[in-house]
């Protein structure tokens, strides 16, 4: 048996409903194996400014702090969205919480259900036996450099700066995570035009004699681009910067044929944060409709990561399998006559678990 703390932000949107599921999956499983878990809710992006007029209050950050693991729902709202000259916004909150945290690498699956390869918009022959992983740089890149305008506002600028010592802490996640899988590395940058880019290439080449049972690659964002969709089963693990691991995992969500089948991990120096790849969806927020397998996919993955629970992850994996074997499917994979609701899936895979 074992006490699980785990930090709740369930956040904005679709956040609070796909985590109650999440949160109902892991109670399935602690009842089953015997553990305790102490949940500890907090507010973050859109919902802590409304209450407190700061995305990431003081108040979350201690309760983060002190949890084994962080289970995140999603952030952001259209009101800060829609209004470029917002003071605070939702997001800057997330970008706090990773620096203060140190969640410096995200770890991003794409793989791919073999009952749901129709719903890809990719061709199955191309997509079938998928199974990748991108490692994001979380805390610097552009997202974190300077910034700023000039001219009155009619020039702006974002500075991307990145240290050897980032690189090598993030570029090590990568190595050894190909090491338990395939053993293939693919460092993805800009070097041919950036000076940041080939800094990452330059220092990932000198990490490579001490994994000398690793295959490493590299290629620039805009190939792998276009590769993720043409073959996207040639990758295993990906490490690249923020910016181009924003953008290309979006991209390789799609892969999978929904973005609320695919989860996420950060990892952080102090704790770790788990949760799902989409976003607050606010157009579907209080319908109970939002797909909730990705954040239940996400907590799997916290139980295997944070706290080495194997077999009760494994357990998640096998009734999530199910669930989507039996065409238990939410809105955005089954014809909507034939959809399940949000809670109704949530409880499906719980009472699933509890039978197996």
């Amino acid at each position: 048996m074992k006490c699980l703390r785990i930090a709740v932000l369930p956040g904005d949107g679709i956040g609070p409903e796909i985590i109650k599921e999440a949160v109902k999956v892991c109670d399935s499983i602690s009842k089953k194996f015997g553990h305790e878990i102490k949940w500890n809710y907090a507010l973050v992006g859109a919902a802590a400014i409304d209450a407190t007029g700061n995305p990431y209050p003081n108040e979350t950050h201690k309760i983060c702090e002190n949890a084994d693991a962080i289970l995140f729902g999603a952030l952001g709202d259209p009101k800060y969205d829609n209004d470029p000259t917002a003071k605070v916004r939702p997001e800057q909150g997330l970008l706090e919480m990773r620096k203060k945290l140190g969640l410096y690498a995200n770890n991003r699956p794409t793989f791919v259900f073999p009952s749901l390869l129709e719903k890809s918009p990719i061709k199955r022959d191309r997509i079938i036996g998928t199974d990748l992983v991108f490692v994001r740089e979380l805390t610097g890149g552009i997202y974190f450099g300077e910034k700023g305008t000039k001219e009155n506002g009619k020039v702006a600028y974002d500075t991307c700066l990145y240290s050897e010592k980032e690189i090598i802490r993030l570029a090590k996640v990568g190595f050894d995570l190909a090491r338990k899988r395939n053993k293939k590395l693919c460092c993805v940058d800009k070097a041919n035009v950036l000076e940041s880019s080939r800094l990452w290439r330059k220092t990932i080449q000198g990490m490579e004699s001490s994994y000398k049972d690793i295959e490493v690659s590299y290629e620039f964002a805009d190939a792998v681009a276009m590769r993720l969709i043409q073959s996207p089963n040639m990758y295993d693990v990906l490490v690249t910067a923020n910016l181009f691991g924003d953008i290309l995992t979006d991209e390789a969500s799609v892969i999978s044929g929904s973005m609320g089948l695919m989860p996420s991990a950060s990892i952080g120096s102090k704790t770790s944060l788990y949760e799902p790849i989409h976003g607050s969806y606010p157009q579907a927020a209080g319908k109970n409709i939002a797909n909730p397998i990705a954040t239940i996919l996400s907590a799997a993955m916290m139980f295997e990561q944070s706290f080495k629970l194997s077999e009760e992850s494994q357990m998640i994996r096998k009734a999530v399998d199910l669930c989507i074997n039996e065409s238990i499917l939410s809105e955005d994979l089954a014809l909507s006559k034939n959809a399940y609701s949000t809670s109704e899936i949530g409880s499906w895979i719980s009472e699933k678990i509890l039978s197996l």
